[in-house]
């Protein structure tokens, strides 16, 4: 597994933008499918957004289409989610999560290393 650390989360005016980072730990990150979550108060983890490990693939969750991409730095053992045209309902604490040889996995069961959060507030 892989020691998982985010980063970046604040309070932000809707429209905004927001880029959060996922800092991880070893030296097999490369070989890790990293996955963004989130959970606002009172529902479950819901997936965002993924990139594989074998090509860099990146899927997403249809709430956030168009608006958040997520990207990685092999090189420097960190993954990235910028958020644009930030609504009130992306209010959530967001988890970047590992999973190792992972692909399109979409699942929060999926993933075995996880951070521990980083908080987005999207003021209306």
């Amino acid at each position: 597994q892989v020691q998982l650390v985010e980063s970046g989360g604040r309070l932000v005016q809707a429209g905004g933008s927001l880029r959060l980072s996922c800092a991880a730990s070893g030296r097999t990150f490369s070989t890790y499918a990293m996955g963004w979550f989130r959970q606002a108060p009172g529902k479950e983890r819901e997936f965002v957004a993924v990139i594989t490990w074998s090509t860099g693939s990146t899927y997403y969750a249809d709430s956030v289409k168009g608006r958040f991409t997520i990207s990685r730095d092999n090189a420097n053992n960190t993954v990235y989610l910028q958020m644009n045209s930030l609504k009130p309902e992306d209010t959530a604490v967001y988890y970047c999560a590992g999973r190792r040889y992972g692909g399109n996995n979409q699942r929060a069961n999926d993933f075995d290393s996880w951070g521990q959060g980083t908080q987005v507030t999207v003021s209306s």
